[in-house]
């Protein structure tokens, strides 16, 4: 039998990496939030599409939903009385005549806001026996001649690290709401103090959430003076904890000191370096619709098609409560089929002779090969009732720093993106107990920050 030519072999490799390379960055222009991870905004206006499945309830509030309007309140500040004038039809003056009944309408507005200004005097004593001099303390919270109070404090921490405006626009709406402009290098300054006070919060939280049964992982760029850094989330339902760091890997994760501790459910996106600490892994499987529906309907491959629909039909079944143990078995044979399906459709680059490390192969089978290899982690919804099908809650929180990222930009130095960090921290999880972040943030500057719960 005649050898293959060696020449050939080396053409046939580089001709089949070529296409590869072809088919996926033809893949890379197709891409939207359907089919990827990318945010829907950067969408045509055509394209984005639902996931959810429909259903035969109309859209808006459900029958027996409780609505939110506003309602008249029985703590009323101030009442102005409008006296009736003129004549009656009959030709009766009514400011004779004495009021009966009244009709009452509310507004509910602020007051005119502005800074309080409370002067504290310190008595000073002069002994009349031995002429020594002393005076009284003055508060803690009151260490300087002149200050800003806790309540204006907070308010600027609620604009810059809460709803991420820039320092200058803070300045700006301090100075119209308040009349008095305060500088960045104060704004930074109360971000700091808060941020020191802050310690031993983030300390119970990250106790807390080893506590938790499932815990959610993501993470997003960040820019530090023009370069790349990263914030990485560890949340749950409850808790929410942020972590600045220049790194994405395992250094990142270890710094945090929350995972490498972990051993319970560990949501995620099937990033690698997750798959290196002790937890049991579930991966998001609203990344994996997407991915399938990617290559159902840009490469037309079947086997994907199939199983999207496969795994959006068993989560619907679940979510009902009419899934069976005989329906997750045949579902498991399904998937496991569907699968080699997609490996045997891709079969693997074996590369060019003499090349060395790994071999890059197609997308598709990336994916086959991931699905084959993390099966347990990708159905673990079935076996874990309140598990999610999802990484949503993770995504959900990191979402809100790449809010800041486009509206405020980065951060000027590291240590400015750790202490965002950890004040944002604060503010998610005293939402996600529904207690009062503007109250929550007055109290750290008043040196007793207002804790969150951390069991239930």
């Amino acid at each position: 039998m005649e050898e293959p030519c060696p020449n050939c072999l080396i053409l046939q490799g580089q001709v089949q990496a070529l296409e590869q390379r072809v088919q996926a960055l033809e893949l890379r222009l197709q891409r939207d939030s359907r089919t990827s991870s990318q945010p829907p905004s950067k969408d045509a206006p055509w394209k984005p599409q639902s996931e959810r499945q429909k259903s035969d309830t109309p859209s808006g509030g459900q029958k027996g939903h409780q609505g939110k309007t506003l309602k008249m309140s029985s703590n009323v500040d101030q009442v102005i009385r409008l006296s009736l004038t003129g004549h009656c039809g009959c030709g009766h003056a009514w400011d004779t005549v004495k009021a009966e009944s009244y009709r009452a309408r509310q507004v509910h507005d602020l007051p005119e806001v502005r800074l309080l200004v409370t002067e504290y005097q310190a008595e000073v004593k002069v002994c009349p026996h031995c002429q020594g001099q002393q005076q009284a303390d003055f508060p803690e919270d009151v260490p300087g001649q002149v200050q800003y109070g806790p309540r204006f404090h907070a308010l600027a921490l609620n604009l810059t690290v809460g709803h991420f405006l820039p320092l200058k626009r803070t300045c700006d709406v301090l100075e119209d709401l308040c009349g008095r402009r305060i500088s960045e290098g104060t704004l930074v300054l109360g971000q700091k103090v808060a941020s020191h006070n802050l310690a031993n919060f983030e300390e119970h939280l990250k106790e807390a959430l080893l506590g938790e049964k499932v815990l959610h992982a993501d993470e997003t760029g960040s820019k530090v003076s023009g370069k790349l850094n990263w914030i990485h989330v560890v949340s749950s339902k409850m808790l929410t904890f942020f972590a600045h760091h220049p790194n994405r890997g395992m250094e990142a994760v270890q710094d945090m000191d929350v995972l490498p501790k972990f051993t319970d459910v560990l949501m995620h996106d099937a990033w690698q370096t997750y798959f290196g600490l002790p937890a049991r892994h579930a991966l998001c499987n609203a990344h994996l619709l997407r991915e399938l529906r990617a290559i159902f309907e840009h490469q037309g491959q079947e086997w994907a098609g199939k199983l999207r629909e496969a795994l959006q039909d068993i989560y619907h079944q679940r979510k009902t409560g009419s899934l069976s143990t005989v329906q997750k078995t045949l579902f498991r044979a399904q998937f496991t089929d569907l699968v080699e399906q997609g490996l045997s459709l891709n079969p693997g680059n074996p590369g060019t002779p003499g090349q060395k490390g790994r071999v890059k192969q197609s997308i598709a089978r990336n994916l086959a090969l991931r699905l084959r290899e993390h099966q347990s982690a990708v159905l673990r919804f079935l076996e874990d009732d309140p598990l999610p099908f999802d990484n949503n809650q993770a995504e959900r929180d990191i979402r809100m720093v790449v809010v800041k990222r486009k509206i405020s930009g980065g951060f000027r130095s590291t240590e400015g993106g750790r202490v965002f960090c950890r004040i944002r921290s604060y503010i998610s999880t005293l939402r996600k107990q529904e207690l009062n972040v503007f109250e929550g943030l007055t109290s750290i500057f008043r040196g007793d920050p207002v804790l969150p719960r951390f069991s239930w």
